[in-house]
């Protein structure tokens, strides 16, 4: 491995360096983004109906944010480092956009969220319970706001706008259209909805894992329940919502759709292809196998709706294996879960209890948000290839220019580290679901009170636990 990495490039290097530690940072941020809002619903739920159950289901869970949300701080640092390390030209050529975005990241958001999150973790018991909730709803809406600065700078880099060029530098004229650019609002909600499911799926997979190993306590069937409850709500929702995306993709970035659908030659009632293997020095598809116009109808409304080739962009458009794979990957794990989660809500609404294989294809789908996460931001990301920024500054442009040997070395470290950490952080994630099989269901000051058993026998029976 050692003499492969040391054989490549500085820019290949330092594209593979980008890719692993950005797939690895994203791995974090797509659950705690909405993992703290499960957290403030358990919250809600115990004030309005406080039975111990939503307390036990909180303390479980907010252990794992706390966990996934250091990973994800660590992970961001470096990633930080490289714009200076690896893309000197970034910040040279579109610093005075990119430096203001991520700094308002951290005034507004990271600011926020490390402000409560002390209070958040470890002032459950000195403080009231009122502050106690402000503060979980304080770091929910620190993270999404991370969230919404980043994917207002990545959506920019996509398809820029509300600013010039002078000398070869970007400078800002219009921040309101620099920060609400054309893909942006499809990319938001596109990616809240995909932490939404990453999180449900997360919950679902240790939940029934706790089932499956004899937990009989209520606080697993309970985020059982919620989890397969919101994830089938959102993964339809988040099949609308790619579409209207495409739409906009399809407006701003063609090549990117072009590849993604394995369009060479521009077409009327282009097949949408199941299965092909996309041959760049051919300019062809081999073995594909599609169903006729559907690729039109969808991306154009249209039955023999023109979808425009990717030769028409002499060669400037990207990688066409990688973006059409890694959409069919996501796409198809979206498939997955959107069956899985309905046919487990169809379970609950009829209050029927899951049966085991239903629980063991959830463990298996523990971290299906993640498979389905990495690949469509693959598809974002090398999409937009050859350019780092589209239609200012290509990847060439703002590479480093350092020896490959400095930058090979640091990315077996990285990709060394990476592999430990993850792992660890897989195991200790179920090692906690099964400590938490042997506990008490309550513990002496969390017995219910006679005060509110009737409340509590309500809740549970609307959950079919009564």
């Amino acid at each position: 491995m050692l003499d492969i990495v040391l054989s490549l490039d500085t820019l290949t290097l330092s594209r593979i360096q980008f890719a692993a530690n950005i797939s690895f940072h994203i791995l974090f941020p797509t659950i705690t983004i909405a993992m703290c809002w499960f957290l403030l619903y358990f919250k809600i739920r115990y004030h309005l109906s406080p039975h111990p159950v939503w307390q036990r289901a909180y303390r479980f869970w907010v252990k794992i944010f706390a966990l996934t949300f250091a990973l994800g701080v660590v992970s961001g640092i470096t990633m930080s480092f490289q714009f200076g390390t690896n893309w000197p030209g970034y910040m040279e050529t579109v610093g005075n956009i990119a430096g203001p975005l991520l700094g308002y990241e951290v005034l507004t958001a990271f600011f926020l969220e490390a402000t409560f999150l002390g209070i958040m973790l470890f002032g459950q018991q000195r403080v009231s319970p009122l502050v106690h909730t402000l503060a979980t709803a304080m770091v929910a809406l620190g993270t999404t706001l991370s969230a919404f600065w980043i994917l207002a700078l990545n959506s920019w880099m996509q398809t820029p706008a509300g600013f010039e060029m002078r000398e070869g530098v970007a400078y800002p004229i219009s921040w309101m259209a620099i920060i609400f650019n054309p893909s942006f609002p499809y990319r938001m909600v596109h990616m809240l909805l995909a932490s939404g499911l990453t999180a449900a799926f997360l919950i679902a997979g240790l939940s029934a894992y706790r089932l499956l190993h004899g937990d009989t306590k209520n606080a697993p069937r309970m985020a059982l329940k919620i989890a397969i409850l919101v994830a089938a709500v959102l993964a339809p929702t988040q099949a609308i919502v790619g579409d209207f995306h495409g739409l906009n993709t399809l407006e701003h970035q063609p090549q990117k759709i072009a590849a993604m659908e394995g369009v060479w030659e521009t077409q009327k009632g282009a097949p949408l292809l199941l299965f092909a293997l996309p041959n760049e020095a051919t300019r062809s598809n081999e073995l594909a196998i599609g169903i006729p116009k559907l690729a039109s109808l969808i991306l154009t409304h249209e039955w023999n709706g023109e979808i425009q080739g990717l030769n028409e962009f002499e060669g400037l458009h990207p990688p066409v294996a990688p973006v059409f794979w890694g959409f069919r990957i996501m796409v198809g794990t979206g498939l997955i879960m959107l069956l899985i989660a309905w046919t487990g809500a169809a379970f609950i609404l009829r209050k029927k209890a899951l049966p085991t294989l239903i629980l063991k294809v959830f463990v298996v789908l523990t971290f299906a948000g993640w498979i389905a996460t990495l690949a469509g931001w693959y598809v974002t990301e090398i999409g937009r290839q050859p350019y780092l920024v589209t239609g200012i500054l290509t990847t060439q442009e703002a590479a480093t220019t350092i020896p490959a040997s400095h930058v090979g070395l640091s990315l077996i470290i990285y990709l060394s580290l990476y592999c430990v950490l993850l792992a660890a952080y897989i195991h200790t994630l179920f090692r906690m679901a099964r400590k938490a099989v042997d506990k008490p269901e309550y513990e002496a000051s969390e017995l219910p009170h006679a005060s509110h058993r009737t409340d509590t026998s309500n809740a549970l029976s609307q959950l079919g636990e009564g």
